[in-house]
């Protein structure tokens, strides 16, 4: 779509339903969704379903992501995100409501290009991804002087490649934040920049509430909360309105003083030996150990089915993949973790399956390898 269309206030007004990345059938018999924003997104099953935000929800979480970011008339936010995805339409929904100026990347995806594109517009804000990060990284890429902050989300960057990208001049921001809730919900502060980079203790923005279960699931509730969900059932489009003012997510964190640290998602974790499992965990730790040379959506730790202790692990990489340091971080791995975390197998396909904003679709590895 043409996000130029983002910047008219009738758009903000109509109370017409749409859908960024178009909707596959209509919805007449829908009155409930006027006015409505249509997200596409993906459970733990992988069965597509749509998310319904309120434009109005939208706004609410720019505003509080503006103020968060000293975003004013004077930035100029860059658009460097597919807009039917949350994380690249949230960028316009600032734009609009801090008043200020914007500038989209057009070209294909290439960090040198990218650099000086930035330069050349004097942006101020971005939202990337941990995949864009890594890039720029690689190819030692100096920051433009007029970057400001730069709002890291869709997965978590690692400590490694997050304080190299604030040594090259990069002001890395680790956020949390889900589709659900209008992009994010926790987000670290302009005043961490000049401290070493974590991933963890992100200060959770003043528009939400926050709580967890005794395992640790995070509860959400404020007023960028999404107003239904909408599936395909029976041959028909069938809207599920939001019930409670608190909404369950799938994933595990730690409270602290109004920062949250993520722990990973609930629903990706197994049983091994009768012990709780957490993949990504995994992942974490075999970056850490690599010092960052193997990085943070470069490859996949996922559980196959195992008929003698439920599930087994593997280690899956690109074919492409630079071998040389990994068999030794793997090996190390193996060594310092108990019998039920450890890597059973390295597999290499041709390619990693990965979403538009770089995401490993772990479900489709599964599909390929077991």
């Amino acid at each position: 779509m043409d996000p130029t269309l983002l910047m008219d206030p009738g758009f903000w007004m109509t109370r017409e339903w749409f859908a960024p990345a178009g909707f596959p059938g209509t919805l007449t018999d829908h009155p409930d969704i006027g006015g409505q924003l249509l997200f596409e997104t993906s459970g733990s099953s992988g069965k597509p379903k749509w998310i319904v935000l309120s434009k109005e929800a939208l706004l609410l979480s720019a505003a509080a992501v503006n103020r968060h970011l000293k975003v004013d008339e004077t930035s100029r936010w860059g658009l460097s995100l597919p807009l039917h995805h949350v994380g690249g339409f949230g960028v316009m929904a600032r734009t609009f409501e801090a008043a200020c100026n914007w500038s989209r990347f057009e070209s294909k995806w290439q960090p040198v290009a990218f650099t000086q594109w930035l330069e050349r517009e004097k942006i101020s804000h971005l939202s990337l991804v941990p995949t864009q990060v890594h890039d720029l990284v690689s190819t030692r890429q100096t920051a433009p002087k007029s970057l400001e902050a730069i709002v890291v989300g869709g997965g978590k960057l690692d400590v490694a490649t997050g304080q190299a990208a604030r040594d090259l001049g990069w002001p890395v921001l680790a956020s949390y934040g889900m589709t659900e809730a209008c992009s994010q919900i926790a987000t670290q502060s302009l005043d961490l920049l000049d401290k070493p980079y974590q991933t963890g203790n992100i200060p959770i923005l003043p528009i939400w509430k926050t709580r967890t279960d005794d395992e640790n699931r995070l509860s959400i509730s404020g007023p960028a909360l999404f107003t239904g969900i909408l599936e395909f059932s029976n041959g028909n489009w069938v809207f599920s309105a939001r019930q409670s003012p608190w909404h369950q997510t799938a994933d595990r964190v730690l409270l602290d003083q109004e920062t949250l640290t993520p722990l990973g998602r609930g629903d990706l974790m197994v049983k091994i030996m009768g012990e709780l499992v957490d993949p990504l965990a995994i992942e974490h730790e075999i970056v850490t150990l690599s010092g960052g040379e193997i990085a943070t959506g470069t490859f996949a730790v996922v559980a196959l089915p195992s008929a003698r202790n439920e599930h087994r692990l593997v280690v899956v990489f690109a074919k492409s993949h630079d071998c040389a340091a990994t068999h030794e971080v793997l090996q190390n791995y193996n060594k310092s973790a108990p019998g039920f975390r450890r890597l059973e197998q390295t597999v290499f396909l041709e390619k990693l399956p990965l979403s538009e904003l770089g995401k490993i679709r772990r479900g489709e590895i599964v599909t390929q390898i077991i």
